[in-house]
């Protein structure tokens, strides 16, 4: 490209995977595929380093990226829920009513535990924005829908950019929301560390997602 050697999406996402820390890599490769990567096939390209470094480390980054996490906030989200020993969240997870009316969409869900997970994020808010409409109308809106999803049943956590450093309340705070639902323990693993992906991460693996699936 304009003389430059580049490297397509596939090879790209799993040269990143290789090398960068699980989230940084994650957060790359959600972002790639979110973009139109889907089809981009990195587990293909992976398989033709079988020798080289990083090659383990790739496998669990990529087994974890998401084309439906749509913020780099969400993504690092998702892998300090998998680091704290959490189990796996559904995503963009759609909440009806008892009489099937819409409440909303989740950022993160733990249907049979009746947890949501919110990553709040000044970019969200500005994606609530309609027109004509100003920051104080998109919470007030925000507001309401949590009332609504809280009245059914569920319990809502929410966290901020700066409390994914420190990420125990806000695990403690999930699990809190779970044991007043009386459902039992929902930890699914050890937990690991969310930088190199060590330990409990690698239990579950999965294929790379794309926006489509699911």
């Amino acid at each position: 490209m304009d003389g430059l050697r580049v490297t397509n999406a596939a090879r790209t996402i799993a040269d990143f995977a290789r090398c960068a820390p699980v989230e940084q890599a994650v957060v790359i490769g959600d972002a790639l595929l979110r973009h139109g990567a889907a089809d981009a096939q990195p587990a293909v390209a992976l398989e033709r380093m079988p020798r080289w470094p990083g090659v383990p480390a790739a496998r669990r980054a990529m087994a974890w990226m998401d084309a439906r996490s749509e913020s780099v906030g969400e993504s690092r989200s998702r892998v300090r829920l998998r680091a704290a020993g959490l189990p796996v969240f559904e995503l963009q997870y759609e909440v009806a009513a008892s009489d099937g009316r819409f409440l909303g969409r989740a950022d993160f869900a733990l249907p049979e535990h009746g947890v949501i997970g919110e990553f709040d994020g000044k970019v969200k808010y500005g994606r609530l924005l309609r027109p004509g409409q100003t920051a104080g109308d998109a919470v007030f809106r925000e507001k309401v829908r949590e009332d609504a999803l809280r009245d059914a049943g569920w319990q809502l956590v929410r966290w901020t950019l700066g409390e994914l450093d420190n990420f125990a309340a806000v695990a403690g705070a999930i699990r809190t929301g779970d044991r007043a639902r009386s459902t039992g323990s929902m930890t699914a693993h050890p937990g690991c560390d969310p930088h190199t992906g060590d330990r409990g991460c690698a239990v579950e693996t999965r294929s790379v997602r794309s926006r489509r699936s699911g």
